[in-house]
């Protein structure tokens, strides 16, 4: 039996991956994988994420143990194997490569091949150049202030006047007896 799983990402249109693996492989044969379609270096800290059909997280492969609590269950990619938490068609993963800003490729399991089998794991469909590995403090911050759109009116006008302002367009704050509580001494 053969997994083929399609990797796609929301920063890069034409991206996309397709990674064949032999199921009993182990998440860390599919992060080498990804890695090596990629082009990406082996010194940052991922997880791959089971997700629901909504692609809302359920459960975490971290590529080093991160939880010491015998209670929690927690996968590491080195000693889980990708069958134990992958068995359907149209699975959804993701995987987390830079978890600064939590940039990952959409995951899905697009066709379980039987009848065939495999050692290791190989990319059959490689399109697109990868979204950069990590992003620098400028790229982050350029990023954030593009979505934010703010300038000098962000709050409003800033040369307001307090004399500008009616008591009596404040309507409301008679009614319900609490009495108004703009008074002569507030302006």
């Amino acid at each position: 039996m053969i997994y083929r799983f399609t990797l796609i990402s929301d920063e890069v249109d034409d991206f996309i991956r397709e990674i064949q693996i032999d199921p009993e492989a182990t998440f860390y044969d599919f992060h080498k994988a990804i890695l090596q379609s990629t082009g990406y270096t082996d010194d940052q800290m991922t997880s791959f994420f089971i997700c629901d059909d909504d692609w809302e997280k359920e459960k975490e492969i971290t590529l080093e143990e991160m939880d010491d609590n015998p209670e929690m269950d927690s996968w590491v990619m080195k000693d889980t194997v990708i069958s134990e938490l992958v068995e359907d068609e149209k699975q959804k993963l993701l995987y987390v490569f830079d978890y600064m800003t939590e940039r990952c490729f959409f995951i899905e399991l697009s066709e379980i091949i039987t009848g065939k089998s495999m050692d290791g794991a190989k990319c059959t469909k490689k399109a697109g150049d990868a979204p950069k590995q990590m992003l620098d403090f400028d790229e982050i911050e350029a990023k954030t202030a593009a979505n934010l759109d703010m300038d000098e009116n962000f709050y409003g006008d800033q040369d307001y006047d307090l004399e500008d302002i009616d008591r009596d367009g404040y309507g409301g704050f008679d009614e319900g007896g609490g009495g108004n509580p703009y008074t002569e001494d507030m302006y």
